[in-house]
Parts: C-alpha cells; sequence; structure tokens
C-alpha cells in the first residue's frame, strides 16, 4: 500500500474522536474530561491542561445533541420557509439567523417547496431532531399542516401567514394596509382604471392585500370590473402570464398594483415584451421591496416590509417563549411603508390610446 497523502500536507483524522479517546489520551478519567470542557467542577490546572491537548490534537468536538439531551435542550431552532429561492424569505432567514447567532442559538432551515404535505413532513423531522422551537412560514393552512403543528408539542412562530386553526405566537406585516397603500398611490397620481395581480386565493397575505387594494378604490368611489384582478403564484412567471392577460383586455389599466415583487418583476417583463413604456404608458407597484427591486428597469415602486425586523421579531417572540414559558399567544403586527422610484407616474390623459396603439404595433411586427 502506498501513502497518498500529498506531500506537506498533514493527513485529516478519518473517525471521529470520543470523550473516552480525550480521557485515554489525557491519561484522566472521563468524569475529568467532561467538567474540563463543560466547566462544571472544579480541575487542577495541570489536569486541564492536558485535557485541552489531548481534545485539540485528537480533533474532539463535543457532541451537542448529547449535551443537549441531559439538560434538555440543545439551543437550535428550527424554520421553515415554502420558497427559499425567493429573495423575501432569503431576507427574513437573515433576520432570524442574527438574532439566533446572538443569543447563541444555531438554526436548522428546511425548505418546503411550496408543498403543504412536504411542510407537514419536515415539521416532524425538526421535532426529531429537538429542536428547541420552530419558526414558520406557512404554505398554507390545509389539514396536514394543521394536524403537524398540533401535534409539535413545541414551541411554534408564525411569520408572515397565519393559520387560524392554532393558536401561536404570529409576526406579519399588515398586508392590507399594505395594499391600501400602493393602491391610494396610483389613484392620487390620477390613474382611474387600477388592476391587482393577486397572489394565491388560499394564502392569507393574498386575500388581504386585494382586500386593501379593493378598500382604497371604494374610498375613491371607484368600482373595479372582473377582469381588473388576475390571479397569479408570487413567481416572475406567474407575473408575467397575469399581465399579458390585463392587457388583453378591451380597457386595458392604466396602473397595476402587483402583490409581490416577483410577480412585479415578470409584469415589468411582459409590459416589456409588448411594447408598453412603464411608467410613460403604465404604471406598476410592488409589495416587499427586495433588493432586487431597486434594479429593475425601471426601478420599482413597491409597498416595503422590514424583512428582516420580521425575522429578528420572529426568532426573539420564540426566544421569549422559551425562556418565559408563558402560554398565551402574541401577535407582532409591523407596518408597511411605501418606496416611490421610477416605476409610476401620472396618466397621459390619453393613455388608453397609447397602449391600445403599443400592443397594435407589436402584434403587427
Amino acid at each position: 500500500m502506498t501513502d497518498e497523502t500529498p506531500r506537506g500536507h498533514a493527513a485529516l483524522p478519518t473517525g471521529r474522536a470520543s470523550i473516552r479517546d480525550v480521557a485515554a489520551r489525557a491519561g484522566v478519567s472521563v468524569t475529568t474530561v467532561s467538567h474540563t470542557l463543560n466547566g462544571t467542577r472544579f480541575v487542577s490546572d495541570a489536569a486541564k491542561a492536558k485535557v485541552h491537548e489531548a481534545a485539540h490534537a485528537l480533533g474532539y468536538v463535543p457532541s451537542e445533541v448529547a449535551r443537549g439531551l441531559k439538560h434538555n435542550t440543545t439551543r437550535t431552532l428550527g424554520m421553515l420557509v415554502p420558497n427559499n429561492s425567493n429573495p423575501y424569505f432569503a431576507e427574513i432567514i437573515r433576520g432570524v439567523e442574527h438574532h439566533c447567532y446572538g443569543a447563541g442559538y444555531s438554526l436548522l432551515l428546511c425548505n418546503s417547496n411550496d408543498d403543504p404535505q412536504q411542510q407537514a413532513d419536515h415539521l416532524r423531522v425538526l421535532a426529531e431532531r429537538r429542536v428547541d422551537g420552530i419558526v414558520l412560514v406557512a404554505s398554507g393552512d390545509d389539514d396536514a399542516i394543521v394536524a403537524a403543528c398540533k401535534d409539535l408539542r413545541l414551541p411554534l412562530v408564525l411569520v408572515d401567514r397565519e393559520i387560524d386553526a392554532i393558536a401561536v405566537d404570529l409576526i406579519e406585516v399588515d398586508h392590507a394596509a399594505g395594499g391600501e397603500l400602493a393602491t391610494s398611490h396610483l389613484l392620487g397620481l390620477g390613474h382611474a382604471r387600477v388592476a391587482c395581480i393577486v397572489g394565491p386565493a388560499d394564502l392569507r397575505p393574498s386575500q388581504q392585500r386585494e382586500a386593501g387594494w379593493r378598500r382604497a378604490l371604494e374610498r375613491a368611489g371607484v368600482t373595479p370590473r372582473a377582469d381588473e384582478i388576475v390571479h397569479g403564484d408570487f413567481s416572475p412567471q406567474g407575473g408575467a402570464a397575469a399581465m399579458r392577460r390585463l392587457l388583453q383586455s378591451t380597457q386595458p389599466p392604466t396602473a397595476v398594483f402587483v402583490c409581490n415583487d416577483m410577480m412585479a418583476i415578470g409584469a415589468l417583463h411582459a409590459a416589456h415584451e409588448a411594447g408598453i413604456e412603464v411608467p410613460r404608458q403604465l404604471s406598476v407597484v410592488g409589495f416587499d421591496d427586495i433588493e432586487l427591486a431597486a434594479y429593475t428597469s425601471p426601478p420599482l415602486t413597491t409597498v416595503a416590509q422590514p424583512k428582516e425586523a420580521i425575522g429578528t421579531g420572529a426568532a426573539g417572540l420564540l426566544l421569549e417563549r422559551l425562556r418565559e414559558g408563558r402560554t398565551a399567544p402574541r401577535r407582532a403586527v409591523l407596518q408597511p411603508q411605501l418606496h416611490l422610484r421610477a416605476s409610476t407616474a401620472r396618466p397621459p390623459a390619453s393613455n388608453a390610446m397609447m397602449i391600445d396603439h403599443a400592443l397594435n404595433t407589436k402584434a403587427s411586427k
């Protein structure tokens, strides 16, 4: 057999050292190693030095799981999101991670791919990993998720999406207020036909943002037509498809409130594809204020959610519950803000004719 370790490089250990290995190398008892590493009892300086030298030489890493089982805590939280490729969730995750790190906790992250059954399965896996609590952005509120949440017997904080059937802590933005904020801005610019590209009909944030859109229109004395609301799936592809449908209307809108930024990016693409200039011919407002929103063409006016604050707040609620052991659920509702950029403007007097002309010109090419 030949030694295949590159010259000048030390071979990496191939097995995980145990506490017994450390004790044998240091010439002390397992109990002495345990007390040295955990600081739970007096150990002489000479014995400590032997233990630390042996642990370093062997690359020994204490088992947090075993330590957690002994003290009934793993100092680990679980987090479950519907789609970790969505920048909105990534920014919330960053807030949760930041707070966990500062509090001395680790975070296990799972992605459900917008599948309620997969989400229910991940919840059970996190419980089996003995996490101390879970931050959950739900994929929906169907029976599988509700049953999995009720079976957890762990502290749980919901983010962004409420589930009526379970009484747990919740942190979210005021979605209806955000929808009203976006629509009122467009109405204030003089737009009379403000359409809405809303998210999946079964998700609470979609329903609440649509309610805010309707409330602003009602306050302005505007009655929306049935073809002025189109459902998407919170993806750029869904936003593009929804915008194409709106532009094919006999009376296309002069402005569109899109219920998340990912769909708004797709909507901008569809407008450009149709030869429609934003905002000269069509105004667009998004929702979330993901980092990409400032770099679209044109930069997107959007309703900003305090995403990192939502993440740190969720982790804070969970750790507070772990420390205090309270039973009454808490609800934290944060207020959105409108971030004005370059995708909205006053409508030209002949806006509808301009859109029709752009569509006809594009079709004839």
